[in-house]
């Protein structure tokens, strides 16, 4: 992120202390960047086989649920999808 802030320097010295000081924060911030993406996509260990039999449970159910709710909505707004006219009501 930019700072707002004039800073004027007078020596060449002062230059490359600020030089070096960003240098240490890009590099701080870049290790912080590196360890967050690579803790995001850390593998998780199963931790048993009821964690693995919970886990296919959970997603059957999700996949039982999406498919009512898109043959509800299919059944509701078929025409939009060019199943049949619009019903009258």
């Amino acid at each position: 992120m930019q700072n707002n802030k004039k800073t004027e320097f007078c020596t060449l010295d002062e230059i490359r202390e600020r030089k070096d000081a960003l240098l240490d924060e890009i590099q701080r911030d870049s290790d912080k960047v590196t360890a967050l993406w690579n803790k995001t996509f850390l593998k998780r260990d199963e931790a048993s086989k009821g964690d693995y039999i919970a886990s296919l449970i959970s997603n059957g159910f999700m996949a039982v649920d999406a498919f009512l709710l898109a043959r509800k909505l299919i059944k509701s707004y078929g025409y939009l999808f060019g199943k049949g006219k619009r019903k009258k009501k």
